[in-house]
């Protein structure tokens, strides 16, 4: 899984992207959606839309409809077959067993683990970021550098996104952060300078743990363009950044989530 954070101009240290939280680019996409889909419905010669996407000859596009409309005329015949037996059952009719299939096997460890749901084991990345401590944010600074702005000395969500994404791309078998287990339904979110995740509110410093190759997954952060950047405010303003190898780690399984849904009212 990978999570996208999307920049916006201003100044910054020399040689370094700028660094903000998340903006509202949203317009902007719906808006480039919106121009290619124009295009795309505006195809053609003239401007004008092509109704008939077959360049087949219109005798093998009839025969081809014809065959289409006779399976979809079976397939409704076999529905109304069905219902037909399904009312003359009635109501208090047991159900219709279902045969076990071989897709419906229990699932493997390993995907288990990959999906967060089992106790992962091995050696560890951790990775902790942290706020310029207050009393490094009056500097002093590297010379040539302009004074920073509150955002300048903050963690924000694109910086947590950034490590988390490096680390998946460096191999990680397992994650978490703030020792919760990350699986498909986590979500990172900025709540001012606090983290939001899945029930939980944290404060910094922030902590992502991965477990892999160490090697792989150093070399990622190393390389990954968003940590990069980071790293580069950390040399300017002060901020916190620090990764250890954690010779085995143990992670917990995620909990499954409650399942809800609609049950028929009585009588």
């Amino acid at each position: 899984m990978r999570w996208t954070a999307w920049r916006v101009d201003r100044p910054y240290p020399p040689g370094a992207r700028p660094r903000r939280r998340l903006a509202g680019m949203l317009g902007a996409v719906f808006a480039g959606l919106v121009v290619a889909l124009a295009a795309v419905t505006a195809g053609g010669d003239g401007g004008s839309a092509s109704v008939r996407a077959d360049p087949r000859p219109y005798g093998a596009g009839l025969a081809g409809l014809a065959d289409v409309v006779a399976a979809d005329r079976a397939g409704v015949d076999r529905a109304r077959g069905r219902l037909a037996q399904l009312r003359a059952a009635g109501p208090d009719a047991p159900p219709t067993a279902v045969a076990p299939s071989s897709a419906a096997r229990a699932p493997s460890a390993g995907a288990l683990e990959q999906a967060g749901l089992a106790e992962t084991h091995g050696a560890a990345v951790t990775v902790t970021l942290d706020d310029t401590p207050r009393e490094r944010r009056a500097g002093p600074f590297p010379p040539g550098l302009r004074p920073p702005v509150a955002d300048d000395l903050v963690v924000h969500q694109q910086d947590v996104q950034a490590v988390v994404n490096a680390l998946w791309a460096g191999g990680a078998r397992a994650m978490t952060i703030m020792g919760k287990r990350v699986t498909a339904r986590t979500a990172v979110r900025c709540v001012g300078n606090t983290l939001r995740l899945e029930d939980g509110v944290y404060a910094p410093p922030f902590v992502i743990s991965a477990i892999g190759d160490q090697h792989r997954l150093g070399t990622a952060l190393e390389d990954d363009p968003d940590v990069v950047l980071y790293r580069q405010y950390v040399d300017a303003y002060g901020l916190g950044y620090d990764v250890r190898m954690v010779p085995n780690a143990t992670f917990p399984a995620a909990s499954l989530p409650s399942a809800r849904y609609a049950t028929p009212l009585p009588g």
